[in-house]
């Protein structure tokens, strides 16, 4: 996996927000991208860029993660949906290949390399699902951007 820093532009993402237990996940995601995907058809709007997760902490096996798809225009939130910021400036990223669930490695090492390079990371973070099971059958050819803004 290759680390490297970044700039990145702030993004508007419509998502759907919830403490969500780590096992329940996929279980969340699910529900999340199609609750938004069709909130947006009903807004006129489509997805700016790929599906998206938001976290903003973790306690334990919970997460704190906002779930959904960047927009260009402007959207409305709903009961079931939220309008979140992705934030700009600075940051690491390092692209996975493979199944989800091998995820826990990468972070180990990007944890290592942000120690080793003396930075720190800003408290939310977010992933960036770039092929993943909705369009490839096969998980090792699945590509997840991880992205941590760093603390000025």
């Amino acid at each position: 996996m290759k680390i490297s820093r970044t700039h990145v532009s702030p993004r508007t993402v419509l998502g759907m927000h919830a403490i969500v237990a780590q096992p329940r996940l996929t279980e969340f995601f699910g529900q999340a991208f199609t609750t938004v995907a069709t909130e947006l058809a009903n807004q006129g709007e489509a997805p700016a860029g790929p599906p998206v997760a938001l976290y903003r902490w973790e306690s334990g096996s919970l997460l704190d993660v906002t779930a959904g798809f960047p927009v260009s225009g402007a959207v409305d939130e709903t009961v079931s949906t939220k309008i979140a910021v992705i934030p700009g400036g600075d940051a690491v990223e390092a692209m996975h290949a493979g199944p989800y669930d091998s995820l826990a490695a990468d972070y180990e090492e990007i944890a290592h390399w942000l120690k080793e390079h003396d930075l720190t990371a800003a408290p939310v973070m977010w992933e960036e699902y770039l092929v993943g099971p909705e369009s490839e059958d096969d998980p090792e050819r699945w590509l997840t951007r991880i992205v941590f803004p760093l603390v000025p």
